[in-house]
């Protein structure tokens, strides 16, 4: 009873939300309030303005206000519809019929990065009170948040490298955590520059790749692909 009164209580500010949103911004994303001020942002600084045609495919960032557990997710629902999803995973033991199992589990249950363009999204967002759009603060244009494509792409590449990525929020990684510069020269990160991610005790080399302001990721690399710099 107590996550579906929080469900209830999401979906109510959800539709508040879209409803500011509506009155606020014309067809074309512009702003028609007197000031810029008072388009309602629910995410954190970062991204690009969109600014392109309703048809351009963009790295569009949304949430989920579905509870964690939730038996059919947003990035489910979207993938079902043949529409490109990323939602950075990762491993946890849960309990099915009384015995522990590792699964895979959203990183982050509430953020998605959907690959489609408004034309497909906007109606599928209209109609599902718990799927919206992150949006920009301030400025002249009330435009959903989009991550550029090739940090999109960097990304996915590097993650989908590794068999089991540590993910890390903006201002988890502190300077002591952070290794010596490099660059890797082969295999599937070929070309990839940073940072590596120190860990006491641990031989294991790990790559910090970031999708700015969002997500870090450390990836595991081969030590002889490694090049200090």
């Amino acid at each position: 009873m107590f996550h579906f009164q929080k469900l209830k209580i999401k979906i109510a500010f959800a539709e508040i939300y879209r409803y500011l949103c509506t009155r606020m911004c014309d067809s074309d994303g512009r702003n028609i309030a007197k000031t810029s001020d008072n388009c309602l942002i629910t995410s954190p600084m970062g991204g690009v303005r969109a600014g392109l045609s309703q048809h351009t495919e963009l790295w569009f960032v949304l949430r989920d206000l579905k509870r964690p557990n939730a038996k059919f997710p947003a990035y489910q629902q979207l993938s079902e519809l043949n529409i490109e999803v990323f939602t950075p995973m990762k491993w946890t033991l849960a309990t099915h019929c009384g015995k522990p199992e590792r699964r895979m589990v959203p990183f982050m249950p509430d953020l998605l990065f959907v690959h489609s363009t408004r034309t497909v999204l906007d109606p599928i967002v209209r109609k599902t009170p718990t799927l919206q759009y992150r949006y920009f603060k301030g400025g002249a244009y009330c435009e959903p948040m989009v991550v550029p494509g090739n940090d999109m792409s960097r990304f996915i590449v590097a993650v989908n490298s590794s068999a089991d990525p540590t993910y890390y929020m903006p201002g988890e990684l502190t300077p002591s955590m952070c290794g010596r510069q490099v660059r890797i020269i082969g295999g599937t990160l070929n070309g990839y520059e940073g940072v590596l991610l120190k860990v006491r005790g641990s031989r294991t080399r790990r790559l910090l790749v970031d999708l700015p302001n969002f997500l870090t990721a450390a990836i595991e690399v081969d030590p002889e692909y490694i090049q200090f710099v």
